[in-house]
């Protein structure tokens, strides 16, 4: 049998998705900087894709751009929003288990001058808002706070974020990492005061290699790339219409019978941490709960490192992540765990598990009964 359990990493197309990728490619494959037909036809998928997100975000499809995924979002977002308004001034906040799509740009920032300050969360993940309030002043022009943590899929306050910070720096900008929340919660950026929203196509069953940033209207962001003009100047470059028109379809697939599909990731996730909390001395990690993302669970299994129980439950066919997909083949330890005060041997050992609507609770099942035959072997192996 085999068990996926790494959805957090990426995720299966749908088979429309599929479809439309393909058409794409094979038939409908012009240009759509083209004024032929065939470019025409291929801007049309553009559009079309464009409306769909929009109206998934209820946002307007002026404010959506397409991009190469969600660390170009990211990049795009926070270098281009702090070159773009560094003259109002120059300190930018961002929570303490920012994925490195998001710490690695604002490390570049603090080489050129900007003031960087770091929000510190509490053991579950979640921000001090009292310490957010603390940093906040006259001289901050941007905050970055992802909504769903990849980790440990601990879930932030955002509509109170976006309002601290607007209140205490009023023409701050609030930018959030929904690359693993969309899909999983219904968001609408406008009402909850976010300003830039980054996210993924392959995260929702999409395409690997597309993206899109939404751009609240009037918002002041300096593009990166530059060349052709595409997307009214934001994102130059030919656009990837096999991606965004796959992103389109999987958007809009992704939040239909949406209130279905999440209760049953939270009965999955239930499922899952009943059965670990029967096994000896595993530590369940996050909020409790249906308070945490329905689709990851993350939990550390003292005495064995995790890559050993990840290779031990591939060999089964269990197939689960050791941390952040983006940083696995470089092996850095949890940013995320350590933030919120998890001792070394306790992130060493972090496992984490994420599904999607179709895992089953004979796969949950399967994969716990793995896990209890394997880990008294490997805790007996790891102390010779």
């Amino acid at each position: 049998m085999e068990v996926y359990l790494d959805h957090a990493a990426t995720t299966w197309c749908y088979k429309s998705v599929r479809d439309i990728v393909v058409r794409t490619m094979m038939e409908d494959y012009g240009n759509p900087s083209s004024m032929h037909r065939k470019g025409v036809e291929a801007e049309a998928y553009i559009k079309k894709a464009r409306e769909a997100v929009a109206r998934q975000l209820k946002v307007g499809e002026k404010e959506i751009f397409f991009t190469s995924g969600g660390t170009e979002s990211n990049n795009l977002a926070l270098v281009g929003a702090a070159l773009a308004n560094q003259r109002r001034g120059r300190r930018i906040l961002l929570s303490a288990v920012e994925h490195a799509a998001v710490r690695e740009p604002v490390k570049r920032l603090q080489e050129i001058g900007f003031d960087i300050r770091e929000i510190p969360v509490d053991g579950q993940g979640v921000v001090s808002l009292g310490a957010l309030e603390k940093e906040l002043d006259s001289a901050t022009i941007l905050a970055s706070v992802m909504y769903v943590n990849n980790e440990v899929g601990s879930v932030q306050p955002i509509e109170e974020i976006a309002k601290l910070v607007h209140e205490k720096s009023p023409g701050a900008l609030l930018h959030v990492d929904a690359i693993q929340a969309l899909g999983k919660y219904r968001i609408y950026p406008g009402r909850m005061g976010i300003d830039l929203l980054s996210a993924s196509g392959h995260k929702i069953h999409g395409p690997k290699g597309v993206g899109f940033l939404y751009i609240r209207s009037q918002t002041k962001v300096q593009p990166q790339i530059l060349g052709g003009g595409q997307q009214s100047g934001m994102r130059s470059g030919t656009d990837n219409v096999p991606g965004i028109a796959g992103l389109g379809v999987a958007i809009e697939e992704v939040y239909r019978d949406f209130e279905r599909k999440t209760e049953h990731m939270r009965q999955i996730k239930e499922l899952l941490i009943e059965g670990l909390e029967s096994l000896e001395g595993v530590i369940i990690h996050g909020m409790p709960g249906p308070q945490g993302a329905p689709h990851i669970v993350n939990a550390s299994f003292p005495g064995i490192r995790s890559e050993v129980l990840l290779h031990a439950l591939e060999e089964k066919g269990v197939y689960v992540s050791a941390g952040s997909a983006c940083s696995t083949h470089k092996r850095v330890k949890s940013g995320t765990l350590a933030a919120m005060g998890a001792k070394p041997e306790i992130r060493e050992s972090a496992i984490r598990f994420s599904f999607c609507e179709e895992t089953t609770e004979e796969e949950i099942r399967f994969c716990l009964q793995v896990l209890a035959e394997l880990a008294p072997v490997l805790k007996k192996y790891a102390r010779r």
